[in-house]
């Protein structure tokens, strides 16, 4: 007998080359398949899995090194979790995806288009890495030598109680600190010594002291032809949003690019409706294909 949609609601696991892979599942119809970023998990897509359920399937892993799925000694590479994705499809029967991906997830979805173009209808590109190789200093320090020393102190139990009681007396005087700051705190409190080993593992297979290592410029000509829309906070201090405009305009020909003025790293966390909106709109009528639509809602750099 099938699944109903209310027996897929809580996150469940999968045994993976031997390793338990936590994912939600929800809805029925077309697959969208979301890819959250570093330090992220499926958690990050919640709000927005449960306004888009109603007409079609939605699949939200956490990645291997995060969330509630194991975090082995082995391969972080963007082509190691492109093809841990594509198994997941497989062992859950689903063929075509919709690809929505965030930060190091934007990076992902590029190399699974690549590796399996005929698994993917569209692709949706959020604050996207893989596209230059300019990027925050933070995240560049943490492929230092030496930064696994640092890690520890900065995830200790002990400096994020003492952090959240300032960050509660900032809020009683009505400071409130940003959503990319507030998410990037919450999930480094939430590392255990395996969580840091993975995070420093992923981090440094796509990015060195200088920037982001890994380009997905050699291979944008053969993505062509996939339906894209990129989506950016303008107010990103992680990855600059003008890389979003100079993919479209080189990169994905006749793509669709929303920049979220007021956003930052995480417009999708940022501004819930609004991106679940132009979800939706982009991905249409699930009986129909989308066309690319050239589009720059707006631009600052």
């Amino acid at each position: 007998m099938p699944e109903t949609t209310k027996q897929r609601e809580a996150p469940r696991s999968i045994d993976l080359h031997g390793h338990p892979l936590s994912y939600a599942d929800v809805g029925t119809g077309p697959t969208v398949l979301f890819v959250h970023g570093l330090l992220g998990s499926h958690r990050h897509w919640t709000q927005l899995m449960s306004t888009l359920a109603a007409e079609r399937r939605l699949i939200a892993p956490d990645l291997f090194g995060h969330g509630s799925s194991a975090k082995p000694v082995g391969d972080y590479s963007l082509g190691a979790h492109a093809a841990t994705l594509r198994d997941l499809l497989d062992r859950l029967e689903a063929q075509r995806v919709t690809l929505v991906g965030h930060s190091l997830g934007g990076g992902i979805a590029m190399q699974f288009s690549y590796l399996f173009p005929d698994r993917v209808e569209r692709l949706v590109l959020v604050s996207s890495g893989g596209l230059g190789r300019e990027l925050s200093p933070l995240l560049r320090a943490a492929a230092l030598p030496g930064s696994e020393l640092v890690l520890p102190v900065i995830a200790s139990r002990w400096l994020h109680q003492r952090t959240a009681s300032v960050a509660g007396a900032l809020g009683r005087l009505g400071i409130r600190p940003s959503t990319d700051l507030t998410e990037a705190w919450r999930a480094l409190g939430e590392l255990n010594a395996e969580g840091r080993r993975a995070f420093l593992a992923t981090v440094r297979s796509v990015i060195d002291p200088g920037g982001q290592t890994v380009t997905a410029w050699r291979h944008l000509p053969m993505a062509a032809t996939v339906p894209t829309m990129l989506v950016w906070g303008a107010k990103d201090r992680i990855i600059p949003s003008w890389h979003a405009v100079n993919a479209a305009r080189t990169g994905f020909p006749g793509s669709r690019v929303e920049i979220f003025e007021q956003a930052g790293h995480f417009p999708h966390l940022a501004e819930p409706e609004r991106f679940a909106a132009l979800l939706a709109d982009f991905i249409g009528d699930p009986a129909q294909p989308t066309a690319n639509s050239s589009a720059v809602s707006s631009f600052s750099r």
